[in-house]
């Protein structure tokens, strides 16, 4: 059956086809694929189903089309109608492409065009399968149609919940915003409150100040009336003080002026005196009225004397003062000087026939017993002057007190021999405050014209101290007598009244430096005695020998160096304050008294020690022989009074006595300051 088997080659030839490869998967509607997704090609026609369906369509209708080929015996021409087949296949081809763009047009022109004849191509079997495929794609068709209704229902829900909650974040967004600016009024509002009240603030600030400056304002003149009128009353107490110091200022002129013409060598009649003493004492006169007549020329140009220029007037009227009585006393002095020359000749002579005599004295000649009591009465008479100020009852009088006593104490326990510029400037500290002008201590000025007692005062606490380093640092370091003594001597040249308070005092806590060895009294208890004879006794009971003479020991070096020294930048014209010839009659008078266990031994051997050079110089073979006394009658007296256990010092004056007779020389103290020392 040839038509059987063109229907076959046809169904042959759309299975061929990318169409009839389509794969059909009954489980697509259950994934909820569309129907069309297993295809992988876009769906056409063979080019050869064209030809067959142009064949079929210029056929006559019949039944069976190959019945009518074989009844007429000949074959239609296929290549006849080759090229309007070709002009199909591009229809065909563009309306397959059009069709793989829209599904719904695809699946509709799946059908048979109707123009078309109804053509039985098929079996029956093959139809029914043909229309279970078309029902089939048609309700896959449906299907699609409602998922993709289902699906825009759900996309426009979809849209509709996303607009609905972008509407819901707009709305917050908004209230956000809202508030955030709210916020920002309220920060601004807030922030200028907060300017408004500290504007507010200042002001009342600065209306407080103005109300305080006006008021220290008017505090201030307030005070500069005050202090102009304490100005006021100032400048006439001013006046009225700087007419009285004026009117003191000539009486003491008129005073040094008087004075100065005693000093004159041409109305000197005293024929005691050395030409070069009377010229010493006539220039420094003059230099003193010199000193006043700047003060005095101040005031001839308008100006009242100050009260500097006025302790330097009263000043220099004391020290004129004291050159008349110096001068007196030279004069006195040079007629001493001339007995003692002759009675040093029969010193030695005196003490050796005073050892053939019954025996010693058992004090000092009666001339120095009075000298030694005039020196404790002097110092005495002082001290009580002074109540006022050791007992202050205010507290302005008792803060001077102690600036005062630091003052004359603090450089005296600086002297040491470090440099001689050092020392000087110690000695400039002591002699600006006894010369009453102003000194600095403690980072103030301190003057003895702030009180009337002041000047006394502090020559009484000099003094004092100067024994006290005596007691105490010479009495440890030997070399130190030597610069303390030498700072002393500068001041007692220019303040005699400081000399015979150091002597006061050095007699006081050393009697042997007189010498006097003062007698028991009837009724006095052995304690106050021993505090005569010079131990130091308290609650705790007598010192110890040792200390006793270790202290006696520093004093009587300080006092043989006292008497051989002079101040090098002080006048060298007339004698020293308290020279070497009070050290001669010192020893003369120790040899003739009897001597104390211990104590006699060891002055003597410090004494020599210290002073012995000095003296073997100035007196030479009148020295000599005195030490030969001492070696060969005084000192078996003192080993007479020595026990065994006091032998010390007396070995030591024996070798020292011993050593300087067979030498006839003396070796120089330690400690002494030389011209190199003076220009460190």
């Amino acid at each position: 059956m040839p038509s059987e088997n063109l229907r076959w080659e046809t169904l042959q030839a759309l299975k061929n086809s990318p169409k009839g490869n389509i794969t059909f998967d009954p489980y697509w509607s259950e994934r909820g694929e569309p129907i069309l997704s297993g295809c992988k090609e876009p769906l056409s026609l063979s080019p050869h189903s064209g030809v067959i369906l142009e064949r079929l369509c210029a056929l006559p209708l019949q039944k069976d089309i190959f019945t009518s080929l074989s009844s007429t015996g000949s074959i239609p021409d296929l290549n006849a109608r080759r090229t309007p087949s070709l002009k199909m296949e591009r229809e065909q081809a563009v309306s397959d492409e059009a069709r793989d763009e829209d599904p719904e047009e695809d699946v509709s022109e799946f059908s048979c065009p109707a123009s078309l004849p109804s053509i039985s191509l098929l079996s029956p079997k093959a139809m029914e399968t043909a229309g279970q495929i078309i029902r089939f794609a048609a309700e896959q068709q449906d299907k699609a149609k409602m998922a993709l209704r289902l699906r825009q229902e759900m996309q426009e829900k979809l849209v509709a919940e996303v607009a609905e909650v972008a509407s819901e974040q707009l709305k917050r967004f908004e209230e956000f915003m809202e508030l955030k600016q709210r916020q920002e009024f309220q920060s601004m509002r807030d922030m200028l409150n907060r300017e408004t009240k500290e504007s507010i603030g200042r002001q009342e600030k600065l209306k407080e100040e103005q109300r305080h400056r006006l008021k220290i304002l008017n505090l201030r003149l307030r005070e500069a009336e005050q202090q102009r009128m304490r100005e006021a009353e100032h400048e006439r107490l001013r006046q009225s003080d700087g007419r009285e110091r004026l009117r003191n200022l000539n009486t003491i002129q008129e005073e040094i002026l008087q004075l100065n013409q005693l000093l004159e060598p041409s109305t000197q009649t005293r024929s005691d005196l050395p030409p070069a003493s009377l010229s010493c004492f006539s220039t420094r006169g003059n230099q003193l009225c010199s000193q006043l007549s700047e003060v005095v020329r101040k005031t001839a140009e308008g100006e009242f004397p100050s009260v500097e220029d006025m302790t330097m007037s009263e000043r220099a009227l004391h020290e004129m003062r004291a050159l008349i009585r110096l001068m007196q006393e030279e004069g006195r002095k040079q007629v001493e000087l001339q007995a003692q020359q002759e009675a040093q000749k029969k010193a030695v002579e005196t003490a050796k026939e005073k050892a053939k005599r019954k025996g010693l004295q058992n004090s000092a000649e009666e001339s120095t017993l009075k000298w030694f009591r005039e020196l404790q009465e002097a110092a005495a008479r002082c001290q009580e002057a002074l109540q006022q100020l050791n007992c202050p009852k205010d507290a302005q009088t008792k803060k001077l007190k102690l600036e005062l006593q630091k003052a004359a104490s603090i450089p005296v326990s600086q002297i040491s021999s470090n440099s001689g510029s050092q020392l000087r400037e110690i000695f400039d500290k002591i002699d600006k405050l006894l010369s009453g002008r102003g000194l600095v201590s403690g980072g103030r000025t301190i003057s003895t014209s702030q009180h009337p007692q002041g000047l006394d005062f502090v020559s009484y606490k000099l003094a004092e101290k100067f024994v006290k380093q005596g007691e105490e640092e010479v009495a440890s370091h030997h070399e130190a007598a030597f610069p303390i003594a030498m700072v002393a001597v500068g001041v007692w040249e220019l303040h005699p009244r400081v000399g015979d308070l150091i002597l006061a005092h050095l007699h006081k806590k050393c009697p042997y430096a007189v010498p006097h060895y003062p007698p028991m009294k009837e009724g006095t208890t052995v304690e106050d005695y021993q505090r005569i004879i010079g131990y130091r006794v308290d609650d705790s009971g007598v010192e110890g020998q040792d200390s006793f003479l270790k202290r006696m020991s520093g004093m009587i070096r300080l006092y043989a160096a006292l008497i051989q020294l002079r101040w090098p930048y002080g006048s060298k014209q007339g004698s020293a304050p308290h020279g070497l010839n009070h050290g001669w009659r010192w020893l003369a008078q120790m040899l003739n008294m009897e001597p104390l266990a211990d104590i006699t031994a060891t002055l003597l051997f410090d004494f020599l020690e210290v002073c012995g050079h000095a003296l073997m110089r100035q007196y030479q073979s009148q020295f000599w022989k005195l030490i030969l006394l001492l070696k060969e009658e005084y000192f078996p007296r003192i080993e007479a009074v020595t026990s065994s256990g006091q032998m010390g010092s007396v070995i030591r004056l024996k070798h020292f006595l011993e050593t300087s007779l067979q030498s006839r020389q003396i070796r120089p103290p330690k400690g002494q300051l030389n011209s190199a020392f003076w220009s460190s």
